[in-house]
């Protein structure tokens, strides 16, 4: 069990696990096909930082980029942008491809696109390359205390 499977647990969401085989860089695309959904429900953890190096979560549906410009407007920083994948790990405690924004080993303000919330339910990933997880959405603002942000780019 992950420690992103731990920490849904023990905040008692239910979740169903999902496998599927993992392609480094093939993103969400690869993990959508594999499970037969739709990439918009698959949502990927992004860690970023901030001009003080500071990290910090955007939780972005799969077909989707992330506009750093309005994420820092709206998180209120000055520039926001991609973590080292390094660092991200440091931060974390999951290998890229494997990044969970649930358990992570370092609190980290989580930032989520709106429209992510409207959604029945998501695929985020379950904490390992090759693992997502299905869950309500609205686990990620009761669990992560999540700041809703209309970031997206298509």
């Amino acid at each position: 069990m992950t420690a992103a499977q731990r920490a849904l647990q023990q905040h008692g969401v239910h979740f169903t696990e999902h496998e599927y085989r993992y392609e480094a860089h093939g993103g969400t695309a690869v993990s959508s096909r594999a499970l037969g959904v739709d990439e918009h429900a698959v949502v990927k953890t992004l860690v970023m930082e901030d001009e003080g190096r500071q990290p910090l979560i955007v939780l972005m549906h799969g077909d989707r980029e992330v506009s750093t410009k309005n994420l820092a407007r709206q998180a209120g920083r000055r520039s926001v942008e991609p973590c080292d994948p390094a660092v991200a790990q440091r931060h974390t405690g999951y290998m890229v491809g494997g990044t969970s924004p649930f358990g992570t080993r370092k609190a980290m303000p989580v930032f989520v696109e709106r429209s992510i919330l409207d959604l029945a339910s998501i695929y985020i990933n379950g904490g390992r390359r090759g693992l997502l997880v299905r869950i309500d959405p609205q686990a990620i603002v009761r669990v992560l205390g999540a700041t809703p942000v209309d970031v997206a780019v298509a």
